[in-house]
């Protein structure tokens, strides 16, 4: 009995023994065919990559005694990766298509980096090359951070003409601009040169024929990549018409007015036929303000007071003068008549206000379950882009109880389609107690109050749901830090650089 159990275990420890040896090949168990070193030809020996981008060192590497293994370092980028081969398909590979990718951290500093991409076969021969990683590399295409907009319409004067302007940039270097508006002189296919600066800032007054016409304006922007952006503008060359949309600017400079994600200038309502009302917030005496039926420009139509009679407007963007709101911390209610060139004005208490809001912001009175009040969590709400137990709080504004606004900055990038509403928090997840949605996703305007459960909602707010379950989903043109305010009277919202 024992001599059997000896024999066993001896069996057992030679094919244990056996088998270790099978699966754990030396480099040394495969025989040189050609003993020669392996070759490595790579697609490229300098990728210009960038900051949070991705890079992809590709290449075509052989060896007839097999290759092992690729290794591929950088200190510098904390790059330290072996594809070992013989482990990933049992055998080392006579030939390998190589394409592997980086992704570079977004706060890296550093401009200029050295990938060392060695090769080695089963013989232990090995194969070096260095890939330079530069920091140049150009993957937006340009932007309009001022330009017309989609329709824009043009008084007929005495001399009609129309100021067009547009600001072209880009994160590496621009190389030039076309305009084409076909029927007018001058502008048929035009190329503007911007000698690889990073913006271009263009400004020509365009003198047309005085007869009611539309133009097609179409401006293409080209980098050094030849990457490039096209944006399109009808003019409409008309006698004064009863606008679809008017805006309220409180801002100073056209760049201003194309700086925010959105809201602003602020989309006002359309009362009745050319006439139109404002409701504003005024936070601080002595704001400036004028009413604009375009929103990119306070060209070629700009609402403000009459020089030479501050009782009536005037819609000449060179002698308006702003309306001057004086007192602060209250609502202003501005009726205008484009036709007749008159308005009035009018103001009203924070008191007086009202909104949607069903709690006193921050208080324990949120019903968890709707049954009565077995369960209250607190009430509070802000910008929400997945679900209700995930938001980021509104901070309520000390002296008005209607505006709110993020502390801390969103940071965006570029190309970034935004995905959100504006929605109470909720421990478990319960949607639509106390939210607002949006009229157009790609171009917010209107912030409705858009609570389904409307036993819950402050009985004093009587607007209906006037913009549709709209999640708000507009482009990010330009990288950097947001502010994100919403008023819940006004049922506006706005994202501007933050400071």
């Amino acid at each position: 009995m024992k001599k059997k159990h000896l024999y066993g275990a001896m069996l057992w420890a030679f094919l244990v023994t056996a088998n270790l040896c099978t699966g754990c090949s030396d480099d040394n168990d495969y025989p040189d065919v050609d003993g020669q070193n392996p070759t490595m030809t790579l697609a490229t020996d300098h990728i210009e990559s960038g900051a949070g981008h991705r890079f992809t060192i590709e290449g075509t590497l052989e060896d007839k005694d097999g290759i092992a293994s690729i290794s591929l370092q950088c200190a510098d980028l904390h790059l330290n990766k072996t594809i070992d081969l013989i482990e990933i398909y049992g055998v080392p590979q006579e030939s390998y298509d190589l394409s592997y990718y980086f992704d570079i951290n977004r706060n890296e500093i550093g401009e200029r980096f050295t990938v060392k991409v060695t090769v080695t076969d089963v013989g232990g021969r090995s194969i070096s090359q260095d890939v330079l990683i530069t920091m140049d590399g150009d993957f937006a295409a340009p932007v309009f951070s001022a330009a017309p907009d989609a329709t824009v319409t043009v008084l007929m004067k005495n001399e009609t003409k129309f100021n067009l302007r547009f600001t072209a940039t880009d994160d590496r270097a621009l190389d030039y601009v076309t305009i084409n508006i076909p029927g007018i002189d001058g502008f048929d296919n035009r190329r503007v040169d911007a000698d690889g600066k990073s913006s271009l800032n263009f400004a020509e007054i365009i003198v047309f024929p005085n007869e009611p016409k539309s133009y097609n304006v179409t401006i293409t922007a080209f980098d050094k990549k030849e990457n490039s952006t096209t944006t399109t503008s009808v003019l409409n060359i008309s006698e004064m018409p009863d606008f679809p949309k008017m805006y309220l600017a409180d801002v100073a400079t056209a760049e201003e007015l194309n700086s925010d994600i959105f809201g602003v200038p602020m989309v006002i309502e359309h009362t009745g036929e050319y006439q139109y009302k404002a409701n504003y917030y005024c936070q601080k005496a002595g704001t400036k303000i004028f009413f604009l039926p375009q929103k990119s420009d306070f060209t070629p139509i700009c609402f403000g007071l009459d020089p030479e009679d501050n009782t009536k407007l005037t819609d000449d963007p060179e002698t308006a003068m702003p309306i001057v709101l004086d007192q602060a911390n209250v609502y202003y209610e501005i009726n205008i008549d484009v036709k007749n060139s008159t308005y009035n004005l009018k103001t009203y208490s924070i008191a007086d206000a009202v909104d949607p809001i069903p709690h006193t912001y921050g208080s324990i009175s949120l019903d968890t379950w709707g049954d009565g009040g077995s369960w209250l969590q607190e009430f509070y709400f802000g910008y929400m882009t997945s679900s209700p137990t995930e938001v980021l709080r509104f901070t309520q504004d000390k002296t008005n109880p209607h505006l709110f606004y993020l502390d801390t900055p969103l940071f965006l990038e570029a190309g970034t389609k935004m995905n959100f509403v504006i929605h109470n928090w909720h421990s478990d997840g319960w949607w639509n107690y106390c939210t607002w949605r949006v009229d157009n996703s790609d171009e917010p305007e209107i912030f409705g109050y858009y609570g389904k459960e409307a036993k819950y909602t402050n009985p004093a707010w009587t607007k209906p749901d006037h913009v549709g379950d709209n999640w708000a989903k507009p482009t990010v043109n330009v990288t950097g830090n947001y502010k994100l305010i919403f008023d819940a009277h006004l049922e506006r919202a706005k994202l501007i650089p933050a400071n």
